[in-house]
């Protein structure tokens, strides 16, 4: 089995790529239906497109038509269980956001105890919100006798002046088995005791012994297991952690998890996966993934962060992004939001604004900044990037030169599904060049076609990207193999 990240909703891709009883761990953290805009979420109204039709980081689920063909499927065609329990739902909740949170969450919760191995285990992430009814849904699709522990993630937060309630600090991690058969492995998650509890002896623990008379506790080697409450703090703003993805997880969390529940070789799926912090750490940990997302967003992110954390160690393969011209342009067709991303990703540019669809964006698609001067001197460069899915003319070029000028920037990118004019091309090349403190000279506004980047013919020329260089993206942690073994090191 190679590594692999999806594009596409989670549900049709558990449905054509996905094999029964093929996974071994599987983690979710779906959008909770709290009303905020931070996550990845299918956001259309009227329910006649595309899932994939979406509002990046908007946490907000509709009834639509497209819930009501979902909760219809489920009452016709899943197990009579699931069908009853959503059928009570909807006669005491009434069509509503969180009967659609429900009902999209039933159908895929179904899906993945489809692909779950007999001896696998799920957890799924979620908030107080939802989390009574998520439990009975699980409790329908996996049974109530799988049901394994409700963990609790404590973390703090800073108080607000005018506190109202107590404050919100824990989120709810249910795990649930798929049969009585299931791995847990708490040798590898053992928290070290205090030097004052191995003094004391005073918790219980496996086994005891008599030594002169004294009977004494022997405590496990390498530590307690954990309880069902985990006190793991959240990330801070600051931590090298944190890549600004609004959901991120703690690697530790994550860790935990795949440690307990996992063993080296296995397969661990994230069908909502965000910025990818389960595929890092099942890499890390030397299971094989598989990653879902939604957007081309967040599928470019992990790109990225594998690439920064692991370089050219880790393979992978990508399945659901555009790999030729007629692929674009039916990309372009369905949803130019998207179309726009996954351009963006093709050079590696983060997107300039990606909690709005709508709204002024000044002419800025996206960024690419970078250093090219010496540390001691260093100032921050810009590579503005537009891209462009239908008619393109010369006035968008001369727009391009205006933007690039009143923004500072060092190069302006024209990104194209459709062929330049020879206007365009001449517009572009009177712009002159960008001189590098290195004496090298770069073209100070450039086009770009969809099929040169797909074909790998053409790319910004800009000056070496290198780790010290491109600033684009935070980077995560660099992990660096060593030895036959495969040991694996912090930088």
């Amino acid at each position: 089995m190679e590594n692999t990240l999806y594009y596409g909703d989670n549900l049709e891709i558990l449905r054509e790529h996905i094999e029964d009883n093929s996974i071994d761990l599987i983690y979710l953290d779906p959008p909770f239906n709290s009303k905020q805009s931070y996550n990845i979420l299918f956001a259309e109204k009227n329910g006649t497109q595309s899932p994939a039709q979406i509002k990046a980081f908007e946490d907000t689920w509709h009834w639509d038509i497209l819930a009501e063909k979902t909760y219809r499927e489920i009452v016709e065609n899943l197990p009579k269980k699931v069908s009853d329990l959503i059928k009570s739902f909807r006669s005491f909740l009434g069509e509503n956001d969180i009967m659609a949170y429900l009902v999209m969450m039933a159908i895929r919760l179904q899906g993945l105890h489809r692909v779950l191995k007999p001896t696998g285990a799920i957890y799924l992430h979620c908030d107080p919100t939802a989390s009574h009814y998520l439990k009975l849904v699980m409790d329908a699709v996996f049974g109530g006798k799988n049901f394994r522990n409700e963990i609790i993630w404590l973390y703090t937060r800073p108080g607000t002046k005018h506190q109202k309630q107590f404050p919100k600090v824990h989120d709810i991690i249910l795990w649930y088995s798929k049969s009585n058969n299931w791995i847990f492995k708490p040798d590898g998650i053992r928290i070290p005791y205090s030097q004052r509890t191995i003094e004391r002896g005073k918790y219980s623990v496996a086994t005891s012994k008599v030594t002169k008379g004294i009977n004494q506790r022997v405590l496990p080697k390498g530590g307690k297991c954990p309880e069902d409450w985990w006190h793991i703090p959240m990330i801070q703003g600051n931590a090298r952690e944190r890549l600004g993805y609004p959901t991120q997880k703690p690697e530790a969390l994550l860790e935990r998890i795949i440690k307990a529940s996992s063993n080296e070789g296995d397969i661990v799926l994230d069908p909502f996966c965000g910025c990818g912090t389960t595929i890092t750490v099942a890499e890390k940990l030397k299971r094989k993934w598989i990653g879902i997302d939604i957007t081309h967003l967040a599928v470019s992110l992990m790109k990225h962060r594998l690439e920064s954390t692991f370089s050219d160690e880790v393979k992978y393969q990508i399945i659901g992004e555009p790999v030729d011209l007629k692929g674009a342009e039916e990309l372009a067709r369905e949803d130019p939001y998207q179309f726009q991303w996954w351009a963006l990703g093709l050079v590696g540019a983060r997107p300039a604004k990606s909690e709005e669809k709508k709204g002024a964006d000044k002419g800025i698609d996206g960024c690419i900044y970078f250093h090219d001067e010496k540390p001691k001197m260093a100032k921050t460069k810009a590579i503005i990037i537009q891209v462009k899915c239908g008619h393109v003319t010369r006035g968008m070029i001369d727009a391009l030169k205006g933007v690039v000028e009143r923004e500072e920037a060092q190069i302006g990118v024209f990104i194209t599904l459709q062929e330049p004019t020879k206007p365009m091309q001449k517009e572009a090349l009177s712009s002159g060049f960008y001189k590098s403190p290195s004496g090298k000279y770069y073209p100070k506004i450039q086009i770009l076609t969809i099929e040169d980047l797909i074909n790998g013919n053409k790319n910004i020329e800009r000056p070496p990207k290198v780790a010290i260089n491109d600033v684009t993206f935070k980077k995560a942690k660099r992990h660096i193999y060593k030895g036959e073994q495969g040991e694996l090191k912090l930088e």
